[in-house]
């Protein structure tokens, strides 16, 4: 008998063995520790349990189906490798549903990819080419003739249950979702993310126990009677500009004594900068932070917000705007379906958006045309808008600073040292200097027009750039370097707000924490619009000095975010971590137990008050 043959008799064995190699592999990128005995003990019995049915079940081409187990278990692994080298957790079924998304960020994704992650598909080219070329038939014919003894199979087949039963059942109340994965294994977590997910009992809670006396309380907020600043601006324009992947280390930041961004760093030392403001969003990245900065409410807890929340009518700062007098518009170089932003603008009550179509397709960068195009139409189309009687609110949206910040040469406005040349940090500092040397021209249009001085310019970022999970050894110690202390999630997360509004102070640096959550009250304040009946669950920064922000997606479910730090959870509270959000050293105190607490019903509010709005 040839070796081929012999193998293929041995299918359950050598089919363990290459499955198990390629679950090891995932465990080394996604898990501290990387694999272990743990391995052999969580992920061996579920393929066990699926070679056994196969054994049970088919009676002829038993090697085929072992082939496509072998596929489908390869693409899960292939997958989870990279949705952790951007999110950070552990991808689910939710994430797997938005997969038609990932062709439209071709390069964004491909830049995640380590070449080696390949290799996890070799052997299935390898066996498919020995065993399916014509010459292999009677090999074939005579490996089927041996099938493995069914007691045997039985016998298998229920100590694989059992097993993966006892790696479920122990850590199914687990916070953690990179945890639970780790202890339950990948793909049991997986299964069980299906099964929990289709008889979990979610708690509603009643709408009339809703109200924003309850939100603030449950913040700790103490609210004056006569907010600050209120109505500042009224009759001013709004224009809010969202900086793709833009963090706050940026503002400052020096190479070889030159300035990465010299205009934000100009406008966040001549008006109000918030260097302890944060992203909030989820699976969405981008439009999420659209979602969240217009209506003041938490992301979903597994989809974006425009596959999730955008058949209801939300209440937003559009709506609210209009109500006041205010025409509304928002603007975005990609087209309005990407991200279904159709259906959001939509939901969020827009009076008009320009997308693609407006913009065209000319000097493409990312995904459609450059910053200098954005800004240079959107400047011309606002100046149409403050003709008219009533003042107007727009939201811009840049795009060419986007992951993988690959930017034509042609773009390119600084010389780096040679070792950021080929590292995702260099490509990001070039990209973030080209869109502010866009932004700066947008500046010039705006006081060339006579708008700066007759609007509210507010500039923050809309997520980070740099993830944590993808970052190599030496793009770590670049920043390092750069930083004076360990990248972590204290700069990860922490994107500028920039607040340009005469009559509210001097130029300051204010070092409250705020999130993009806080963005509709506090604009309203300073158009002094009442918020009393709407319910928002963000708060005027500029009149509340603490914060409380519950964190989902890229970090474990019930972190938080408060005044001095970032609070990841273990198995529960107990075992959970605080990091300093000065330096992102890890401290021994921080977060308490009834802040966290106080974070997690926040997110059970926001959810129940979604499920129970109207559809639109």
């Amino acid at each position: 008998m040839s070796l081929l043959s012999r193998l293929l008799n041995r299918r359950f064995f050598y089919f363990t063995v290459l499955l198990l190699i390629k679950g090891a592999l995932a465990w080394f990128v996604v898990f501290d520790e990387g694999p272990s005995a743990m391995t052999l003990v969580t992920e061996i019995p579920f393929f066990w349990a699926i070679f056994c049915l196969i054994e049970w079940l088919a009676t002829k081409r038993k090697i085929l189906y072992y082939m496509v187990a072998n596929l489908l278990f390869s693409l899960l692994y292939f997958t989870v490798l990279m949705y952790y080298k951007y999110y950070g957790i552990i991808v689910t079924y939710h994430a797997i549903s938005q997969a038609d998304k990932v062709t439209k960020v071709g390069n964004s994704t491909y830049s995640l990819l380590d070449p080696y992650y390949l290799l996890i598909f070799l052997d299935i080219i390898v066996i498919a080419v020995l065993v399916w070329r014509p010459r292999a038939k009677p090999i074939r014919q005579a490996a089927v003739m041996k099938p493995i003894n069914k007691p045997v199979i039985s016998i298998i087949f229920g100590i694989s249950v059992i097993l993966c039963l006892f790696n479920i059942w122990p850590n199914r109340a687990s916070m953690n979702e990179n945890k639970q994965a780790e202890e339950m294994g990948i793909l049991n977590y997986e299964v069980y993310t299906i099964f929990a997910d289709s008889t979990e009992d979610e708690e509603i809670i009643d709408k009339s126990e809703i109200t924003q006396q309850a939100i603030d309380s449950i913040k700790a907020l103490q609210s004056p009677e006569a907010p600050r600043y209120f109505g500042t601006a009224k009759g001013k324009n709004v224009i809010i500009l969202q900086m793709e992947s833009f963090q706050d280390f940026l503002i400052g930041l020096k190479i070889d004594g030159k300035e990465v961004t010299p205009n934000m760093n100009k406008l966040a030392a001549e008006n109000i900068h918030f260097n302890n403001f944060f992203t909030m969003v989820g699976q969405g990245t981008t439009s999420d932070a659209e979602y969240v900065v217009n209506t003041s409410l938490y992301v979903p807890k597994h989809e974006a917000a425009t596959e999730h929340n955008v058949d209801k009518a939300l209440p937003s700062l559009p709506k609210l705007m209009h109500a006041n007098g205010y025409t509304t518009a928002t603007f975005h170089t990609n087209k309005v379906e990407f991200w279904n932003r159709i259906e959001l603008y939509k939901a969020l009550g827009w009076d008009h958006y320009y997308d693609q179509a407006f913009f065209g397709d000319e000097d493409h960068v990312a995904f459609g045309a450059s910053d200098e195009v954005l800004f240079a139409k959107t400047a011309k189309q606002l100046e149409k808008m403050d003709q008219a009687e009533q003042p107007f609110y727009a939201q811009v949206i840049s795009m060419s600073s986007h992951h993988p910040f690959d930017i034509p040469e042609s773009k390119v406005k600084m010389q780096l040292p040679e070792q950021f040349e080929d590292t995702l940090v260099g490509n990001y500092l070039l990209a973030q200097n080209y869109a502010d040397y866009a932004l700066g021209q947008f500046i010039d249009d705006l006081k060339a027009d006579g708008l700066w001085d007759n609007s509210i310019v507010l500039f923050y970022g809309d997520h980070q750039g740099l993830s944590l999970y993808s970052l190599d050894r030496k793009e770590k110690d670049l920043l390092q370097d750069m930083l004076g202390h360990e990248y972590g999630y204290s700069d990860m997360f922490n994107v500028p707000l920039v607040i340009h509004a005469g009559g509210i102070g001097s130029p300051a640096l204010i070092e409250h924490t705020g999130g993009e959550i806080d963005v509709m009250p506090t604009i309203a304040n300073l158009v002094g619009v009442s918020m009393d009946n709407q319910i928002h669950f963000g708060q005027d920064i500029l009149n509340e000095s603490s914060n409380l922000l519950p964190m989902r997606h890229f970090l474990p479910t019930g972190s938080v975010i408060t005044d001095n730090h970032i609070f990841l959870t273990g198995n529960a509270y107990a075992d959970g971590s605080n990091y300093s959000l000065q330096d992102n050293t890890v401290t021994s105190f921080g977060t308490s137990e009834e802040q966290y607490a106080r974070g997690m019903e926040l997110l059970k509010l926001s959810d129940s008050y979604v499920k129970q709005l109207p559809d639109k």
